[in-house]
């Protein structure tokens, strides 16, 4: 993980002892990146299949519910799991919002977009991808958490479309064309469409098999 971003000067840069700056200081005092990763995996898959069964189809997400998944899913292996990040982080050079910034951008998140995008109960494909690409640009541009944001993103995006009647999310689309996602996102600081228009194939995907 050390190549992901730029940080120093914070007790949250730190990693592990014995793991060469690949794996971020945990509780567990685990040292190999790959036993890391299926620890996360597996955690975020348990917390998943919670949320499904208990999320309600009229409940309007806020803030507290990211900081609440993000410590369900990450407190038994970080200290700082569940917490907003005091340090800047970076990727590919650019920027994501100051530490300091962030209560207020988050409170600017719950207030103005997750208050008017959510529930996504009774919306169409085009108006649900538009509601998650909105919600999703915001939440990764702010990255609220040291780590995991990415994924507690595509969390909250699975719920919406639950919401909307959708099945579970296939994310392939971006998975395979990294650098075209983050690009869309970047771009989503202006113009959401092309955000937009990489919800659509993962709706569609997630469809196929799954129509009634």
């Amino acid at each position: 993980m050390s190549d992901r971003y730029d940080t120093s000067g914070n007790p949250e840069a730190d990693f592990e002892p014995g793991s060469n700056g690949l794996v971020l200081a945990n509780l567990l005092g685990v040292t190999n990146p790959a036993v890391m990763s299926e620890i996360e995996l597996d955690l975020l898959i348990r917390l998943q299949d919670a949320l499904v069964e208990e999320v309600a189809v009229d409940q309007v997400f806020s803030g507290a519910d990211l900081c609440a998944w993000h410590h369900r899913w990450l407190g038994e292996v970080y200290a700082w799991a569940g917490k907003y990040r005091t340090l800047n982080l970076s990727k590919d050079g650019f920027p994501f919002a100051a530490s300091a910034q962030i209560p207020r951008l988050m409170a600017l998140l719950e207030r103005d977009i997750l208050r008017l995008y959510t529930p996504c109960q009774g919306l169409r494909e085009q108006q649900l991808a538009e509601a998650i690409a909105t919600v999703h640009i915001e939440l990764i541009l702010i990255h609220p958490f040291r780590e995991g944001n990415g994924r507690i993103a595509r969390l909250l995006a699975i719920l919406m479309a639950l919401q909307a009647g959708w099945p579970s999310l296939d994310f392939s689309a971006w998975d395979a064309n990294r650098d075209a996602y983050f690009e869309a996102v970047r771009a989503g600081l202006t113009d959401p469409g092309p955000m937009t228009r990489w919800v659509l194939p993962v709706l569609r995907a997630s469809r196929v098999g799954n129509l009634p």
